[in-house]
């Protein structure tokens, strides 16, 4: 079941499947979020923006918008 890395809990790991929107995921793809990477919710800031994520070996802050068009699968 595809959803949006947003939407995701903390703590759970998810695979990346692919991009909603093209204009952001050439960014995101620089920054490591390959399709078929795993991807951990790490900590989510008060008001739920940004999120800290565990991609590729390191973390990395997303704004939500950004984590709207990445779409994952449970693994």
């Amino acid at each position: 079941m595809l959803r949006n890395l947003s939407e995701v809990k903390v703590g759970k790991l998810v695979r990346i499947n692919s991009f909603s929107k093209n204009d952001v995921y050439l960014k995101l793809m620089e920054m490591g979020c390959l399709p078929g990477e795993i991807i951990c919710i790490e900590k989510v800031a008060p008001f739920g923006d940004p999120i800290s994520v565990r991609v590729s070996g390191y973390l990395l802050s997303l704004r939500l918008n950004e984590a709207e068009t990445i779409l994952v699968d449970d693994i």
